[in-house]
């Protein structure tokens, strides 16, 4: 074997083989101790001022913030990551009602996180919360209903995003994971390194945070929302902002075990994260 080749085998053994589970469970803790720290102070009435409040004033706020941040994005890429080891290792063939689950439990990280950017309430996160109310309304007959329940932004602030991010979605993510955790213990000891990368990015970086700015034409959502959001200029709402993120959920839950049609399953989720990742950069190039 070419010596680059053995290299990128090894490569990907070593990702296939890491604990993919415990980084996802490690950075969920991190993320929610330094959550609950940040919630003390947040107010939702006033979210960007609340904010720059905590990063100006509370004792080390800048810095609890950060950690906040990076755990957050360190644990839905760990998940991502996790779930694409599962499936490599050929090891889906769990309980099918547990493999549901633990592929529900993607929406509802995605969801806790794009809350958390609404929650910024800067230019990010406006932008976000309009085009998340925009593809809510889209919905036919329930669109109104779901947008109520949801976000309904512009009626009540993040009130309702709030309660959802510090509640309702860390309830539900519970409910979906159970069964897997159940049966998987993560210890701090066994994860330093992430433990201590993610202290220095919060230490020595500064989480995002964009003021509005008039005049600005183009305003960049989350970064995996860039995809969905350069979507919306060439699809209807309804179109870009349900049917496609719907189909890889759906793709994943159906599932079959094993035989061909796995593989085309398996390869309709290649081709459609190329797809989104190209739509991506795509939007990317509009900042």
């Amino acid at each position: 074997m070419h010596p680059a080749m053995r290299i990128c085998s090894r490569f990907l053994a070593l990702v296939r083989d890491h604990r993919w589970g415990g980084t996802t469970l490690i950075s969920l803790y991190i993320s929610i101790v330094s959550g609950i720290v940040l919630a003390l102070h947040y107010d939702h009435t006033e979210a960007f001022y609340s904010l720059t409040t905590i990063e100006l004033i509370v004792p080390y706020g800048a810095f609890w913030r950060s950690l906040h941040y990076f755990s957050s994005q360190f644990f839905f890429l760990a998940m991502l990551a996790h779930l694409a080891a599962v499936l490599w290792k050929q090891s889906a063939d769990m309980h099918r009602s547990s493999w549901v689950r633990l592929c529900l439990s993607v929406p509802c990280g995605l969801l806790l996180l794009f809350t958390g950017y609404v929650l910024r309430g800067d230019a990010t996160g406006e932008a976000a919360g309009m085009i998340a109310e925009h593809i809510c309304l889209s919905i036919p007959l329930l669109g109104s209903i779901l947008n109520d329940l949801l976000f309904d932004l512009s009626a009540s602030g993040v009130r309702k995003v709030y309660a959802h991010h510090v509640i309702g979605l860390v309830v539900l993510g519970g409910i979906t994971v159970w069964p897997h955790l159940r049966r998987y213990r993560a210890a701090i000891h066994n994860h330093l390194p992430l433990v201590l990368i993610t202290l220095i990015l919060g230490t020595v970086l500064h989480a995002p945070i964009e003021a509005s700015r008039f005049g600005l034409l183009f305003i960049a959502g989350p970064w995996f929302f860039l995809g969905l959001q350069e979507l919306l200029r060439f699809l209807p709402a309804f179109v870009a902002g349900v049917l496609i993120p719907l189909a890889p959920l759906l793709a994943l839950c159906t599932l079959p075990q094993q035989g061909r049609i796995k593989h085309l399953f398996l390869v309709f989720l290649a081709l459609w994260l190329c797809v989104y990742g190209w739509f991506s950069w795509l939007c990317l190039q509009r900042i």
